[in-house]
């Protein structure tokens, strides 16, 4: 979208009107309202305007078009409108509420920032772009719905709106931009719906009141100190989708008391869970569950050669950062953080290789017993020679199949 930055401001006539209230005990007090309509030429808003209309031919409010109307209270726009232009409503602090037209496709970077006053916003469906800052300190907005039509949050667009507390978010959203909602330490809850695919970096930095957060398969990335501080934080589940943890990702999350990892994790950077006094759990579930199921149909040998594998990888070292604890498989306090992510990974991925061996050690097994079922189904009933109807894989077969998963 192209925006008029014209210098020219000629003056344009416009209606001003003052009223008076009466009181027998006080003294008259006037007070102002100024009215005018917005053509979207070139023009000079009064400085001390109150009331504004947006004319109907209007397509685009332009840049810095009612900057620092700081009496600015009542904004009536126009269908049509497409476009709210950068900074167009900055420093508008007395504005309290707008209501956005069905046209609306796009609105600027910092085109409401510092609008302190402002309660409530309905973002329509059909707008498909909030830039940057566009919502900087707001710091009396309370609850935001995002329209479906919305696929990113650019960066810093909620940031340090003091007063907000819930976050509606449609599917469609791809991407929340870094800063988009740091110091929103009111917000207590959001959803994510599972078109989400990149929470970046200092998303939610600060929001010390959120409670809970879901985290949707799909998604594919947490940035640097996304959660830093998050001090009402008690649990996060980390979807087998994402591969990258950013540093610091979840640093100082005080509350915090149980992670649930995945093994799709590629990268993890340092101190991700550094200063999170009590947390006792971070598991590899689905890992976990595979190692449970192996022992529970009578591999119980699988346990030791995890520890086998587990003394091999960290032989030298004084403490190893994964630990087995029965069928559970987690990362114990020396981890710091991710520091050694590297070699966690590397065990992690001989582990999986041994797991998948019994897997399908015990899938033949199955199969044979499913064979054996059948033939003696079609048997003549109590009368079959049970011992003739057995049905092997070939040994070849089996070898054939093990040879790649060892």
């Amino acid at each position: 979208m192209q925006y008029n930055m014209s210098s020219k401001k000629p003056k344009l006539a416009y209606h001003q009107r003052t009223t008076a209230a009466n009181n027998k005990n006080r003294e008259e007090t006037p007070a102002s309202v100024v009215e005018y309509e917005y053509t979207g030429r070139d023009h000079h808003v009064p400085i001390n305007v109150t009331h504004v209309r947006i004319h109907s031919s209007v397509t685009t409010i332009e840049v810095y078009a009612f900057h620092n109307r700081g009496r600015l209270e009542e904004v009536v726009l126009n269908e049509g409108l497409a476009a709210i232009g950068p900074n167009a409503f900055m420093n508008c602090n007395n504005l309290q509420r707008i209501k956005l037209p069905s046209t609306l496709t796009e609105i600027g970077h910092s085109a409401f920032e510092k609008c302190r006053r402002l309660e409530e916003i309905t973002l329509n469906e059909g707008l498909k772009s909030i830039g940057a800052f566009a919502f900087q300190e707001c710091s009396d907005l309370r609850s935001i719905k995002l329209s479906s039509t919305l696929t990113v949050i650019h960066d810093g667009t909620f940031y340090a709106c003091s007063s907000l507390r819930e976050v509606i978010c449609s599917d469609g959203l791809k991407k929340i931009g870094s800063q988009a909602f740091w110091n929103c330490f009111r917000l207590e809850s959001i959803n994510f719906p599972s078109t989400l695919t990149l929470v970046d970096d200092y998303a939610f930095n600060e929001c010390k009141r959120l409670r809970e957060v879901v985290l949707k398969e799909g998604l594919q990335k947490i940035g640097d100190r996304a959660f830093d501080e998050c001090l009402s934080l008690e649990r996060i589940e980390i979807p087998s989708t994402v591969n990258k943890i950013g540093q610091r990702a979840f640093r100082t999350c005080t509350n915090l008391r149980e992670v649930i990892l995945n093994d799709g994790i590629q990268t993890m950077g340092d101190n991700v869970f550094d200063d999170c006094p009590l947390l006792d759990r971070l598991i590899f579930a689905s890992v976990s569950t595979r190692i449970s199921n192996i022992i529970s149909v009578g591999q119980v040998e699988v346990g030791n050669k995890i520890d086998v594998i587990m003394n091999d990888v960290y032989r030298g070292y004084g403490r190893r950062p994964l630990v087995r604890r029965g069928s559970e498989l987690s990362v114990s306090s020396v981890l710091g953080g991710g520091g050694n992510w590297s070699e966690i990974k590397q065990c992690l991925n001989q582990l999986v290789g041994l797991i998948t061996y019994y897997e399908v050690r015990e899938a033949t097994t199955l199969f044979e017993l499913a064979l054996w079922k059948a033939k003696i189904n079609h048997a003549e009933g109590d009368s079959a020679d049970r011992g003739a109807c057995r049905v092997e894989v070939p040994g070849p077969v089996k070898d054939t199949i093990l040879q790649y998963l060892r």
